[in-house]
């Protein structure tokens, strides 16, 4: 196994240490993990929510915004149709509840039993019978072509909210809001379904607000030398839509011969101390001109009483967010960023259920593997804090079923002890189980609801157990016929819904891209497909859709349904294309990047505080990984209750001594290294809670014995 340490230079990370007031190994560590850009740093270092980014930067969310209000006004009967996993649950939860609140007359739905992926046609028809006028998809709805050619016919609007990977042409929605979509405005791509149909909600509190589309203007006139600065933006939804910056020398231009006045027009104009505003632009223009602006900075100040003698430069430079966007650190920008997080908390931007909403946007983001860059950090931080704080209702009756009530909870305990329970309701065909225990408000039916899911995540492992069995040798059968490059297994005797965890099983295992497919009684099949090595599946599949019931997926994790007729054209065409699949790394090579080298002296229980920091961890966000050269082998015991293949240290590391794990390491011992010897070791440092106290956990990834 090698061991790569990226060279870096001193010069970027005390630059990044003087800018963002970090400490040298956290500055490091960004550097050596590329995260460079302030606009990035920041979601590592904050965790307010006031840093996500405007739903309305979507170029589409005001036409959604105002559609669903229509529905509103005009007591509209409105479907929401999620999907059956935890991103299309959790979705469908909060956009019920939300909209509920809302006053709308609304009632959900999601695939059951063994109804497709999607919005159906049945589903369609239902809400045209009972005389629906509006479906919400969220979670899925990108690929319902022939279903929302249907609902427009029956004179059903559709509102797709979805993050899956769009095809080259678009299904004939009313709306569409997805981040993935190229021209979408949206600059972070990898919402989860459930972030997306959050950030909707978001809109639609706003847009019943009076500052809804409102246009406002913020201004702002600084000296410069012998001249003036004039600067403006223009807000509509707090989003900027206009700048215009002028610098004149007082006399030289009167206030027609500027941009100004266009500018401004019929614009409601706010400043920051007034009196001083309307002091330089006499300055400038003269007397002959009079400005008609509010000053904001009293009524902030009813707020922040603090921020009220203070003027905009001495603001700026207590401007958090400022110090992360260099280039924007006027004293206006300063002034706009004041304003929208006034204005959000003001008119309750996140509204009454903020705590609760955030816990299921960051279970969706977990469970649905999204990337933990961006605002993605953000909106897992919080939610983790909140669900450690007060778990939601649903959330708290299933921390109960698996023991975890009074535990702190990471992204560990969702993604090993939450969100299988959430998924196995719908792999195992009843995923209205999950929606009914979050949205049930006596405690009697949750618990009962509880229970429930927690027998079904018991039958799906067993079900989950017997497939492996019979997928194993198919898997292995099929490597020859797919050039050593895909692994396949087909059978009837899987249930539909394990074969998303099957296939993630098999890619693994071969560390190949992996196929799952059962065969369904009414004559269809229902296929996973997993990738493995970095190869992208929807480019692999969508030459093939014309032999698909319906696809869809990320790059990663897709899948399918097809007619069994067209299965083996499909499987024969594979069996030829997979001998030209190209892969981004060598299966057999594994390389363990290190985030940083740790003298023995760091090496103490305050290493936590390093660990916190770049918390969250999983997608796109590996835990640290360390590596410390010359300590000595105290004391190594094989463990394992069921197969004796791991190892438990004790290691001296200068003043300090660690206990260690190392999985799948006992054959090592004796052979490679042995007690009393000193090594080279490569590591993750987690907590480990035991009655209450946390203490470092040591995970041994690679170990080379030093002479």
């Amino acid at each position: 196994m090698d061991w790569q340490k990226k060279e870096i230079g001193p010069e970027l990370v005390n630059e990044i240490k003087r800018k963002y007031g970090c400490d040298p190994l956290t500055s490091a560590i960004l550097v050596r993990r590329g995260i460079i850009e302030g606009k990035d740093i920041l979601f590592y270092l904050e965790d307010d929510m006031r840093y996500l980014h405007s739903p309305f930067l979507f170029k589409n969310m005001e036409d959604a915004v105002d559609r669903i209000l229509d529905a509103k006004e005009e007591g509209e009967k409105v479907l929401i149709f999620g999907d059956r996993d935890v991103d299309g649950i959790t979705s469908t939860t909060l956009l019920y509840e939300a909209l509920k609140d809302m006053g709308l007359d609304v009632s959900w739905r999601i695939p059951t039993g063994d109804e497709s992926y999607g919005l159906s046609m049945e589903a369609v028809e239902k809400h045209a019978a009972n005389d629906g006028t509006l479906i919400i998809t969220v979670d899925c709805g990108i690929s319902n072509f022939k279903e929302i050619e249907k609902a427009n016919s029956l004179g059903i609007d559709v509102i797709v909210v979805d993050h899956h990977t769009p095809q080259e042409s678009l299904p004939e929605a009313a709306v569409i809001i997805n981040c993935k979509m190229p021209d979408s405005g949206y600059p972070h791509e990898t919402l989860s379904g459930c972030a997306t149909a959050w950030k909707l909600i978001t809109a639609l509190r706003f847009g019943m607000q009076p500052f809804y589309k409102q246009q406002v203007s913020l201004l702002n006139v600084r000296p410069v030398n012998d001249a003036y600065s004039i600067e403006a933006v223009k807000l509509v939804n707090m989003v900027q839509i206009g700048k215009i910056t002028e610098t004149i020398v007082p006399g030289m231009l009167s206030f027609s011969e500027t941009r100004l006045g266009s500018f401004l027009n019929g614009q409601q104009i706010f400043v920051w101390d007034a009196p001083l505003q309307k002091k330089q632009l006499k300055n400038i223009f003269g007397n002959g001109i009079e400005f008609n602006f509010f000053d904001f900075q009293p009524e902030v100040a009813k707020q922040f009483p603090q921020m009220g003698d203070m003027s905009l430069l001495r603001l700026k430079e207590f401007s958090t967010i400022g110090k992360y966007y260099e280039d924007d650190r006027s004293e206006l920008e300063t002034f706009k960023n004041i304003f929208i997080t006034f204005v959000q908390q003001k008119n309750n931007f996140y509204g009454k259920r903020e705590a609760s909403e955030i816990q299921l946007v960051a279970l969706s983001t977990l469970a649905d593997l999204m990337e933990l860059t961006g605002e993605n950090r953000i909106i897992v931080k919080q939610g983790l804090k909140e669900i450690n704080k007060k778990p939601r209702l649903g959330l708290v009756d299933l921390m109960a079923m698996q023991k975890l009530l009074g535990a702190p909870i990471g992204t560990e305990e969702i993604a090993w002890n939450i969100s299988p329970l959430v998924n196995a309701s719908g792999r195992m065909g009843r995923p209205e189980t999950a929606i009914e225990l979050f949205l049930a408000q006596d405690s009697g039916e949750r618990t009962a609801k509880a229970q429930e899911i927690f027998q079904m995540n018991e039958d799906r492992k067993a079900l989950g157990s017997k497939a492996w069995e019979i997928a194993l040798p198919l898997a292995e059968q099929s490597l020859k016929e797919y050039n050593e490059k895909l692994v396949v297994a087909v059978s009837a005797e899987f249930h539909r819904g394990i074969t998303g965890i099957l296939a993630g099983k098999l890619a693994e295992y071969f560390k190949l891209p992996a196929l799952a497919i059962c065969l369904m009684p009414d004559g269809s099949a229902v296929a996973s497909i997993r990738s493995a090595r970095g190869f992208r599946l929807l480019d692999f599949l969508e030459p093939y859709s014309e032999l698909f019931l319906d696809y869809g997926g990320h790059d990663f994790a897709a899948g399918f349904g097809i007619e069994q007729e067209k299965l083996n054209q499909f499987l024969e065409s594979l069996k030829h294309f997979s001998g030209s699949m190209e892969f981004e790394s060598d299966a057999n090579s594994e390389t363990l990047i290190i985030d940083a080298e740790l003298p023995h002296d760091y090496l103490k229980p305050e290493i936590l505080n390093l660990v916190d920091k770049f918390e969250p961890y999983g997608c796109n966000s590996p835990a640290l990984t360390f590596m410390t050269k010359r300590v000595k082998i105290l004391n190594a015991n094989i463990i394992g209750k069921a197969e004796p293949l791991h190892l438990r240290f004790n290691l001296e590391c200068g003043k300090y001594k660690w206990n260690a794990l190392y999985w799948k390491a006992a054959e090592k011992l004796g052979r490679e290294f042995k007690v009393g010897d000193y090594a080279d070791i490569v590591f993750n440092v987690s907590k480990n809670y035991f009655n209450g106290t946390v203490t470092p956990k040591m995970v041994i990834k690679d170990l080379k014995k030093i002479d």
